[in-house]
């Protein structure tokens, strides 16, 4: 197992021997404890790495050993607290509120899902906490990196290795 960890106060993800610059949610970090829906926090603590998802039409296959998928447009993931299917993914038109995952803006050519919230799943805890390809800024409470230093990382990753964010 593998402990990627990244420095919320430095901005950097250090994993393998590097140290990479990162962002994370506009309203900086909190406790797992106090992560809320739609605060832009990201939350702190030991998250395992999911599953990854590639959006075929930007991103050549890439080998990985984390289980994987290609993004389809029309997936989503569900952030209605109230959805009944909640931080999990789910297909447009969806009934509730739910993110695009088959973005314009290059945001999530490439995710890595994290493990936060989801072994219980607790309505209004927050939903998707990705690891994914870093924009003009901060986050909405994900972890996002340099696309070209993201897809270098993908395949060294395993299953049981974790995102450590402190």
């Amino acid at each position: 197992m593998t402990a990627l960890a990244v420095d919320t106060g430095g901005r950097t993800l250090t994993a393998f021997g590097r140290t990479i610059p990162c962002e994370i949610g506009r309203a900086g970090a909190c406790p797992a404890s106090e992560k809320r829906e739609g605060d832009g926090m990201t939350p702190l603590g030991s998250w395992p790495l999911r599953a990854v998802l590639l959006r075929p039409d930007r991103i050549a296959w890439h080998p990985l050993h984390l289980p994987w998928r290609w993004l389809r447009p029309g997936d989503g993931w569900s952030d209605d607290p109230s959805d009944p299917t909640y931080n999990r993914p789910v297909r447009h038109p969806h009934g509730f509120s739910a993110e695009q995952l088959w973005r314009a803006d290059g945001l999530y050519d490439v995710i890595a899902t994290l493990g936060h919230n989801d072994t219980p799943i607790v309505p209004g805890r927050g939903s998707a906490i990705f690891l994914h390809v870093m924009g003009d800024g901060a986050t909405e409470g994900c972890v996002a990196l340099d696309r070209v230093e993201l897809l270098e990382l993908l395949p060294m990753l395993a299953p049981g290795d974790q995102l450590e964010i402190i």
